[in-house]
């Protein structure tokens, strides 16, 4: 059984900054991806970013420069910093993880295991 639970979520500005947090807990094994997804209103579920199995960090071209994504692999925690916050970052924020699908992690089908979820809004 695998769990997550996500933190640090809320409501900022534009150009503000956010830190979320995933506590992960269970038998989450070592090859597997750990990655944070996002869903706006109305909009599919989308990948943002992900540390490999490996430890390399990726991330989506709209998040770039100011997204970080990092973890502590051996506490199973994984953190998204996110820096100059724009409207359309605006989203409820899921901490997931799963095997890598065709070797990379920037699949939302990656994903067997996802969070409840943190929202951040940031306005205008």
């Amino acid at each position: 059984q695998v769990h997550l639970v996500e933190s640090g979520g809320g409501s900022v500005h534009a150009g503000g900054s956010l830190r979320l947090s995933c506590a992960g807990s269970g038998r989450i094994l070592d090859s597997w991806c750990m990655g944070w997804l996002r869903q706006s209103p109305g909009k599919e579920r989308e990948w943002v970013a992900a540390v490999d199995p490996d430890g390399s960090p990726s991330n989506r071209d709209s998040v770039e420069g100011r997204f970080t994504v990092s973890q502590d692999k051996s506490a199973k925690r994984l953190y998204l910093q996110m820096d100059n916050l724009k409207p359309d970052d605006t989203a409820i924020y899921y901490c997931a993880t799963g095997p890598p699908f065709r070797s990379v992690c920037r699949y939302t089908i990656t994903y067997d295991y996802v969070g409840q979820g943190t929202e951040v809004t940031v306005f205008s």
